[in-house]
């Protein structure tokens, strides 16, 4: 058996993958490990509980809460807020554990769970290992030691956790919207209320779209994912700009008001350039993944901001962060952590930032995203190879030095296995999108060949 842990909590597809019975077990090793590792010395334990509003997070937060409170925590259940508003209620709030129910941009289907230790920070990975040893020992027969009498985990809602996370989204924008036309895709999940309440507290004038969330819609044809009606929308209202959100809303893209798209990149350097201005872009750098686009490497060159760049995944965004006290990360699909004002990535943050950057300088998102300019960018996914050899071929090496000296510093080649399917990675950047396709294709029919 696999492990249950990703690089993001537990997920599969609820009711078959990730059922009832995995959630209560998990939550009850997870208060477990926590207790033995001392979290919960001298006081009695709380937890905030929180979800999206897939209709499998009914019963899986009906799960979590039973689990934790069968294991002595008392439990804060916030209902349907977005996955940073979850970590930041349960930092703001002092609670030992913080759990939250969502598969993000996932379809319908599919549901996850994942913890945030005290603080509102990511589970170390040791700690996730032995939640799921002490899950699959229990599993198979191992008695639990339960508490009785007034001992049991007590369970109430925490209906003021919406207008705690609104009001913090607020308090730390540098200026107020009024002004600014935006539309906002809720992408039927999570920042549905959040985000388009914060927007109007602070004074933008909001148009909404996908923030019906029925249960079964959630990010269907709408969000981060699917930004055509979003563009239709900006367009049609003559806004200034559109804000979409994935399904828990840790995620953030971005049109301009002619309905083209502004990326995580872009953003990234609109908010890199606001924050060095007000003194806040800590030791000037700003994180980035390999995967970001080159354009966006040479704009903070231009700029004089230094760049550090990770593995794929925001999770090692993070953890760069953390490590060296930098304030700004995040990756090309719209995860952006500002670490300042939140421990994870937070769409609605990011969006609000956006925006108070359009309303401060006057300046249109389409002439504030100009600072970079995105090189035509070529994906190949080459499937049934071995993957493993990537870095010691010497065919493939040869390979990707001849692409590199033909592209020069315009351009960038960029080969990666996928951490979960038998297939690699080929990414190409050239200053001609022709260009980049063929030495992208060129490329892949070497990966075939060498690694077939």
């Amino acid at each position: 058996m696999g492990r249950l842990f990703g690089t993001d909590g537990v997920r599969g597809v609820a009711n078959a993958d990730l059922t009832a019975e995995l959630a209560l077990g998990l939550s009850v090793a997870a208060a477990h490990v926590l207790a033995e590792a001392g979290t919960f010395e001298g006081h009695r334990p709380v937890a905030v509980v929180g979800r999206d509003p897939r209709a499998s997070g009914e019963f899986l937060e009906a799960a979590v809460v039973a689990g934790l409170a069968s294991a002595g925590v008392d439990v804060l259940r916030v209902g349907v807020l977005p996955t940073p508003a979850v970590a930041y209620l349960t930092g703001a709030l002092g609670a030992d554990l913080g759990v939250m129910l969502s598969a993000s941009h996932n379809p319908m289907p599919d549901n996850g769970i994942k913890f945030f230790a005290r603080g509102g920070h990511k589970l170390a990975d040791e700690l996730e290992d032995r939640i799921e040893q002490t899950y699959r020992a229990h599993a198979t027969g191992a008695p639990w030691d339960r508490p009785t009498g007034a001992g049991v985990g007590r369970v109430r809602d925490y209906d003021q956790g919406f207008d705690n996370y609104v009001a913090h989204l607020i308090g730390v924008l540098p200026n107020r919207l009024d002004g600014v036309k935006v539309v906002i895709d809720g992408a039927h999940g999570a920042a549905s209320r959040v985000s388009p309440e914060a927007f109007s507290r602070a004074g933008a004038e909001v148009i909404t779209i996908g923030t019906e969330p029925d249960g079964l819609n959630i990010n269907h044809e709408c969000g981060s994912t699917h930004l055509e009606k979003l563009r239709r929308a900006v367009v049609e209202h003559g806004a200034d700009l559109g804000v979409a959100h994935d399904g828990d809303a840790d995620r953030c893209l971005a049109v301009d008001a002619t309905g083209a798209e502004v990326d995580g990149d872009q953003i990234l350097a609109v908010l890199a350039l606001a924050m060095r201005e007000a003194d806040t872009l800590r030791k000037n750098t700003v994180v980035a993944t390999v995967m970001s686009n080159l354009g966006f490497k040479l704009a903070m060159e231009r700029e004089g901001v230094e760049l550090v760049q990770t593995a794929v995944g925001d999770r090692y965004v993070l953890e760069e962060m953390k490590a060296n006290g930098f304030a700004l990360g995040g990756e090309q699909s719209g995860h952006v952590i500002v670490l300042d004002h939140a421990t994870t990535g937070d769409g609605t943050l990011t969006g609000l930032l956006l925006a108070a950057r359009v309303a401060a300088t006057g300046r249109s998102l389409r002439e504030l995203a100009g600072v970079m300019e995105r090189l035509p960018q070529v994906l190949i996914n080459v499937r049934d190879v071995d993957k493993s050899r990537v870095g010691t071929s010497t065919e493939l090496a040869e390979a990707v030095n001849d692409a590199e000296r033909e592209l020069g510093s315009t351009g960038r080649v960029l080969l990666r296995s996928s951490g979960t399917e038998p297939l690699v990675r080929v990414m190409v950047e050239a200053a001609d999108i022709e260009q980049a396709r063929s030495v992208a294709q060129r490329l892949a029919d070497t990966v075939k060949s060498a690694l077939g």
